[in-house]
């Protein structure tokens, strides 16, 4: 399983030496993706332009979209023509993830409604692939077809819709069981599809670590999430793994359930949480081609009684996503 980082460029007042610097401890740690996440109405970066500066700080690590919130773009040669330039700017390391976006503050101030938002998507994904593939709209990627399309969302139409055109599905957030019921519903469809490749299948976590953790993970997450009220933001907030036991746990459980790659997204804006997430999974630095497979198999399972603290903690995420 590739293990990501998040940027820091969802939490509010953070600058934009942190979001770099971070960019750029996560690629010498080893970790295989830089993550970004998607809001309009909010104190974020926005993750499109955020991606075309991390491209100019990094050389090897890949970038992917967790996700971009679609149906609000209203005009999608733009999407793709954004999208396009980062891949090329990066050299062919861009992974997008697209979903439907679950926020109707969102929605209101881009000016377009959530009704309908199901066929906007398909007209989305629909005018990416062709821009990417001889349409007017430049520059060409640099990834042949373009890059790879992670499709969001945990309804059939979700599914039979990465099927159709994209290399995978991805998680918002959620549970290892909701993601392993998701995964087995994305190989389906692409069987029934008749896609030659099996589904990539990815997923997020969020992580603060040191010794204000918890106090971090509260501030932010009760923060990000407060539209959904107090208790189920308390949820999510936390879920947040603050300790080496509950990130390797997290680890463990979601590649156990399937994921082809977790995305840790950090809590704080501190760069310093990157070292500290790379502590405790030290596997992931492989990029002298080290095999990773020795430290894997040392791993403990994830016990019982952590993966009902986390899946009891977590399932509020998936109502979030």
């Amino acid at each position: 399983m590739d293990v990501g980082i998040g940027t820091p460029s969802t939490i509010p007042e953070v600058e934009a030496d942190q979001v770099l610097e971070g960019a750029r401890r996560a690629e010498a740690a080893g970790f295989d993706s830089l993550g970004t996440l998607d809001r309009l109405a909010y104190d974020n970066f926005e993750p499109m332009v955020t991606l075309g500066a991390i491209a100019a700080v990094t050389e090897r690590i890949r970038f992917t979209t967790a996700v971009i919130n679609g149906p609000w773009r209203g005009n999608h040669a733009l999407l793709a023509k954004q999208a396009a330039t980062i891949d090329k700017l990066s050299g062919g390391r861009l992974t997008l993830g697209v979903g439907l976006g679950g926020r109707d503050d969102d929605y209101e101030v881009s000016g377009l409604p959530t009704t309908g938002k199901g066929q906007r998507m398909d007209a989305l994904v629909d005018e990416l692939k062709a821009q990417w593939n001889g349409g007017v709209v430049g520059p060409k990627p640099d990834q042949a077809g373009g890059p790879p399309l992670l499709i969001g969302g945990g309804v059939q139409a979700s599914f039979d819709r990465a099927a159709r055109v994209g290399a995978g599905w991805i998680m918002g957030g959620g549970t290892p069981d909701q993601l392993a019921e998701g995964a087995q519903a994305a190989r389906k469809a692409f069987e029934e599809a008749g896609r030659d490749e099996p589904p990539r299948i990815a997923a997020l976590a969020y992580f603060g670590l040191g010794p204000d953790a918890e106090e971090q993970a509260e501030k932010d997450l009760r923060h990000y999430y407060a539209w959904l009220g107090d208790e189920l933001a308390g949820m999510i907030a936390s879920s947040a793994a603050t300790d080496e036991a509950t990130v390797k746990g997290y680890r463990d459980a979601f590649e156990q359930a399937g994921c082809d790659e977790l995305i840790f997204f950090p809590t704080s804006a501190d760069a310093e949480q990157v070292d500290l997430l790379k502590g405790f999974l030290s596997y992931v630095v492989s990029t002298e081609g080290q095999d990773s497979a020795a430290t894997n198999a040392g791993s403990a399972p994830i016990s019982d009684e952590l993966r009902a603290e986390a899946e009891a903690a977590i399932a509020a995420i998936t109502a979030a996503s």
